[in-house]
């Protein structure tokens, strides 16, 4: 900061910023308001279909997000803005009064140009005459003291205003397009996180033999502090590069490598881990030319063995251990799995053979709960499980192209979910045993490609209708399990995720059941019957049967299935239950026959749910009746009381005017008070005490079923405050037992009916 800008300045042009951006970020304010209130709610609860409810509601959704990113990024800007200004000003004040005080001692400040400043004091009028022959008016001191309290003040003005300038020059660089997220509640915090990035990339660029304990446990607070601040992980990555970024982590979890840092803080590996893995996502987010280099980098070395002091890892095995968890940029994900399938294809001669075995004396990358890390599969399906949209097309990539040498194309869904050797994989240095973390991290990649939001989440009104690449992909993993059950039997672990996705594609998993020919004109009613707003899956039928017979075995996948299946029964008996729903929109104009349509194809999907549930309990090892009990008491907890969206009323029902509120699945409504009773009865393990008193378990199934069903359509019909309660209650049992008997029937290949059950 020069003198002479400091000591005259003028600060209406600041002033005037300020007051400017102070304006902006009231108007932005209303704006995000407004965006939420009128467009985002409005948007949720309009009647969207075809294009629309695929594209314009997911792109008003984003929107109107965007109008708070740019309240965020304003308020962000304005706060720093008025920070420097009012820094500056009291700067000013300083250095106005140490000059003034100067003057009285008889002190001049003169500006020498290029910034500097000389500090001289004035010659005496009587200077000629002093025998002494002293021609200043004061002493050195005094002018020495005044030169240092001047350069100190200019010091601290110049990182004041560098600081300033730093700073948001990062903020506005965060996003190519679109605002930053970026939120600071002053310009000190913001200029803290990037010295601290700093600093914490010069501990992880230090020689690994000299990383002490004190310098991992400086790194592990600061990263677990800082690693969802888009300043800091951005300035963190940059500083360490991705080379760096290897070859520190293939270091320091390493035992034979960093042996003080694992005998001492072998407990905290994993947490620096996450730390580590959470700051390098939130880099990645960043729009700045630095990170792009960085992420092209990191691709580019995934085939090449990194820097580890005892080598031996690529890094496409480190980098996939750090991706485990955290929301990292679509974009990047893609290029990166592109490039590990083609070094997966070498390495494996087109997938014939199995690599990436670890051996005994093999480092363990992974210190987190699961397997030791040296499959790369495992940890880069694990990111894509916080990454649908790049989960999607990574699945319906192909893994081998259709060429010359072959004859048609291998997705990468194809190659991972049936032709796969994948290779022994122990659990990590700290729980030890065999892992299954391959399988269970490749269905959770599935579930966010075919649900279009994170596994082990709920989807919710702003989650976008399936689009033809994921309903694509959940046909695949139906048809390929009808082919071969054993490919999710003998993979369990799989099955809470396959559960999850079959309980968001109920309304194609009934449009399968109903046998309807697609090219016929009886189609047009089914798909009234059961509304799509986004792509039908086009699911066959004896594949659907097989693939809920699977599902059905596992506790967790059992209940995903059943309470979604019986809240989306319910919920269609409020649609079509409801008197003012248009005549073009109904499935029949005969309630009779809507009533028992939709309980018999909801009957039978809990049959054949049934069906598996037995098989299972009938394997000598298998799991018992209140294992199933207790996963569906356990749904209650997972969908937090709302069951809208559960059963992907948000994402493939139509939520029209005439749904209203229900959509919501809130309190008084059919569908809230059926999942009371069912959940009542699993708590209670109502099933297990009725197959005990009947005798037979199926037997016990069917009633149940049969109850629930027609909970679900009494509750609709008193909503409306229908005349004929009874009448649609017995109507909806009697389609529902006909629809559980029919399921071991189909599920054996015979005609529906064929066998009856007294």
């Amino acid at each position: 900061m020069d003198f002479n800008a400091l000591y005259h300045a003028n600060f209406k042009l600041l002033d005037d910023a300020v007051s400017d951006w102070s304006t902006l970020v009231k108007h932005l304010a209303d704006l995000k308001k407004d965006a939420e209130d009128d467009l985002h709610k409005a948007a949720n609860a309009a009647d969207w279909a075809g294009v629309n409810a695929q594209v314009s509601k997911q792109f008003i959704g984003k929107t109107a997000g965007e109008f708070g990113d740019a309240h965020t990024q304003a308020t962000t800007i304005y706060k720093i803005l008025l920070d420097t200004r009012d820094e500056l000003k009291t700067f000013h004040q300083q250095l106005t009064d140490a000059v003034s005080r100067g003057q009285k001692k008889n002190l001049t400040v003169v500006d020498a140009g290029g910034g500097k400043f000389t500090v001289m004091g004035n010659t005496r009028p009587d200077w000629g005459s002093d025998p002494s022959g002293n021609k200043s008016a004061t002493n050195q001191k005094d002018v020495d003291d005044l030169r240092d309290e001047i350069q100190g003040i200019l010091s601290k003005a110049t990182e004041s205003d560098n600081s300033a300038k730093d700073v948001l020059t990062a903020i506005v660089d965060q996003a190519r397009m679109g605002f930053s997220d970026a939120s600071y509640k002053d310009r000190d915090s913001a200029s803290a996180a990037v010295k601290e990035a700093d600093e914490l990339a010069k501990l992880a660029k230090k020689n690994i033999d000299d990383l002490s304990v004190k310098d991992f446990d400086r790194l592990n607070a600061g990263l677990k502090k800082y690693h969802d601040d888009p300043l800091f992980s951005e300035r963190f990555a940059k500083d360490l590069g991705p080379d760096k970024t290897l070859s520190f982590w293939a270091n320091v979890s390493d035992p034979q490598v960093a042996w003080d840092v694992n005998h001492e803080r072998r407990d905290q590996l994993g947490e620096l881990q996450k730390n580590l893995g959470l700051t390098l996502a939130t880099a990645s987010q960043s729009d700045t030319a630095d990170m792009t280099e960085w992420k092209r980098r990191m691709v580019d070395i995934g085939d090449q063995e990194v820097g580890g002091k005892r080598g031996g890892l690529l890094g496409f095995q480190v980098m996939s251990n750090l991706m485990r968890v955290g929301d990292y940029d679509d974009d990047f994900m893609k290029q990166y799995g592109k490039s590990l399938m083609e070094t997966e294809r070498k390495f494996t001669h087109d997938g014939k053979h199995t690599a990436w075995q670890r051996m005994g004396f093999s480092p363990y990358l992974n210190h987190m709960k699961g397997d030791s890390g040296f499959d790369p599969l495992s940890g880069y399906l694990k990111g894509l499980s916080n990454n649908p949209g790049a989960a999607t097309d990574f699945f319906n990539d192909d893994f081998i192209p259709k060429d010359g040498d072959h004859k048609t194309a291998v997705s990468n869904f194809k190659y991972l979910f049936e032709d796969r050797h994948w290779p022994h994989e122990s659990n990590s240095d700290l729980s030890r045993g065999e892992s299954t973390d391959g399988y269970d991290n490749l269905a959770s990649a599935l579930e966010a490609a075919t649900t279009g939001h994170p596994a082990g989440e709920i989807p919710t009104q702003d989650t976008a209708p399936h689009t033809k690449e994921q309903a694509k992909l959940f046909n695949a993993i139906v048809s390929s399990v009808g082919d071969d059950p054993e490919r999710l039997t003998g993979h369990s672990v799989m099955s809470d995720s396959m559960g999850q996705i079959a309980s968001e594609y109920l309304p194609d998993i009934n449009r399968a059941t109903t046998d309807v020919s697609r090219d016929s004109e009886d189609w047009k009613q089914i798909e009234k019957l059961y509304p799509i707003a986004g792509a039908d899956s086009e699911v066959k039928h004896r594949d659907v049967s097989k693939f809920l017979f699977a599902v059905g075995q596992d506790p967790r996948g059992y209940a995903a299935v059943e309470v979604g299946q019986q809240a989306y029964m319910s919920k269609l008996m409020e649609y079509h239950l409801n008197p003012d729903l248009p005549a073009d929109q109904r499935f029949s104009q005969d309630q009779e026959t809507t009533v028992k349509y939709i309980a018999q194809r909801s009957g039978e999907v809990s049959g054949i749910l049934g069906l598996g549930r037995q098989e299972e309990i009938a394997k000598p090892a298998g799991d018992k009746d209140h294992d199933f009990d207790y996963s569906i008491s356990q749904r209650k907890n997972a969908i937090s009381g709302g069951v809208g969206t559960v059963v992907g009323v948000g994402t493939s029902f139509i939520a029209t005017p005439w749904v209203g509120a229900a959509v919501g699945g809130g309190a008084g409504t059919a569908t809230s008070v059926l999942l009371e009773h069912i959940y009542k009865d699993a708590e209670g393990h109502a099933l297990e005490k009725a197959a005990d008193e009947m005798g037979s378990r199926w037997q016990a199934g069917l009633q149940k079923n049969n109850e629930y069903v027609a909970i679900g359509a009494q509750e609709a019909a008193k909503r409306y405050h229908l005349s004929n309660v009874d009448d649609i209650g017995t109507w909806s049992r009697e389609g529902a037992r006909q629809g559980y008997i029919n399921a071991n029937d189909i599920l054996q290949g015979q005609a529906p009916g064929s066998r009856t059950t007294s």
